[in-house]
């Protein structure tokens, strides 16, 4: 929906070549994988296990300072990990050719107060099928936000900023509401759909059983150490809210990432598709360890085009895409943490505001961004 379109230069026949040379990407990998990767994540889940269980043992003397400080940050890595690295992979399926039932996307359920199979829904089906589509993607701006200059401006945006930091400290929360799709179906009609009420009895209960066990359960085991472990997990459920946020935000939102608009995908084909994925993403650089506790989103690029293939292959396949980001002139948009987080600050701040010289739109282009 920019002025000036990044693939303009690009004809059918190499947008189609495009997607094809991607496709045996894909299935180089496909064929190639094994024990070695499944090896990896087993190491994973274990490591997180461990983890959690040692910083949970450590929190029962947190009455200490130096304990609560131990355990609040060992709990912290833990349940990143539990949701980035292992939990947001495996609902995607990246495993499910392991063909084991305790990995696998139809029985995982994660640390989330988001129940997995309506998350999968939410995520899986529509946001990487509408990767930053205005309108149809409820990651982009997470339903709450303006994302782009056409998009017509209301006093209600200059609250955006504000929005935006409540949602990141309570992270796992907004995903829960926008998985119900809260904003069309708070009117009362809507309510009182089956589907609906079902749908969000299904959270409830999830939101109970975190709840229960994260600020009662674990705390009354902690015996005279019981506020000190409550503060504890709720600063490790804040810092896990606030990476995970962060890290989405840097791989959908920072400049030079392009968003789109709903008729701009009518008969879309596979190379098509690709591309959509190419420039409605981007990637943050970094240290093999920040790759990890990203859950390799850090190569949200690469996820976006593969979505389905294991996580630890990710940064092989990205030399293998870069090269084909400059052989068709196109711009891949990464950069290292601090710089992704501020841009996609800079740009909530920037869209908070009314343009400073409005575009002309032709009426039917209005009404479809007015609706979205």
């Amino acid at each position: 929906m920019t002025a000036i379109d990044p693939t303009a230069h690009l004809t059918a026949e190499q947008i189609e070549e495009l997607g094809r040379e991607l496709d045996a990407i894909r299935d180089e990998v496909l064929a190639d994988r094994g024990e070695k990767d499944a090896a990896y994540i087993r190491k994973v889940i274990s490591a997180q296990r461990k983890l959690e269980l040692v910083s949970r043992g450590v929190l029962l003397f947190s009455f200490f300072p130096p304990a609560w400080l131990l355990g609040t940050a060992g709990l912290s890595v833990a349940k990143i990990m539990d949701n980035m690295e292992i939990g947001h992979n495996i609902l995607h399926g990246q495993w499910d050719w392991m063909r084991d039932p305790k990995i696998h996307s139809t029985t995982w359920e994660w640390d989330h107060v988001s129940p997995a199979d309506q998350w999968k829904h939410s995520h899986n089906e529509l946001h990487h099928t509408y990767t930053n589509v205005i309108g149809k993607d409820n990651d982009l701006g997470y339903g709450i936000m303006r994302v782009d200059e056409d998009q017509k401006w209301h006093p209600f945006h200059l609250g955006q900023p504000l929005w935006n930091f409540i949602n990141a400290c309570f992270f796992e929360y907004g995903i829960a509401a926008y998985d119900l799709e809260l904003g069309k179906n708070l009117h009362k009609r809507r309510r009182k759909n089956p589907e609906f009420r079902a749908r969000a009895k299904a959270v409830g209960r999830k939101i109970r059983k975190q709840v229960l066990k994260d600020y009662v359960i674990h705390p009354l085991l902690s015996g005279p150490s019981f506020l000190t472990t409550l503060a504890a997990t709720f600063t490790a459920n804040l810092v896990r809210n606030l990476w995970t946020h962060s890290v989405i935000m840097c791989g959908h939102f920072p400049e030079g990432v392009q968003v789109f608009e709903r008729r701009s995908i009518n008969g879309e084909t596979r190379g098509q598709w690709y591309l959509r994925q190419m420039m409605g993403s981007a990637n943050i650089s970094g240290s093999k360890a920040m790759h990890f506790m990203t859950g390799n989103l850090s190569h949200q690029i690469e996820h976006h085009l593969f979505p389905d293939l294991p996580s630890n292959r990710y940064a092989e396949v990205a030399v293998k895409v870069r090269a084909l980001f400059e052989k068709y002139e196109l711009e891949y948009v990464t950069g290292p943490l601090p710089k992704q987080v501020f841009s996609a600050w800079r740009k909530v701040f920037r869209l908070s505001l009314p343009n400073k010289k409005p575009k002309i739109k032709t009426p039917d282009r209005e009404q479809e961004l007015v609706a979205a």
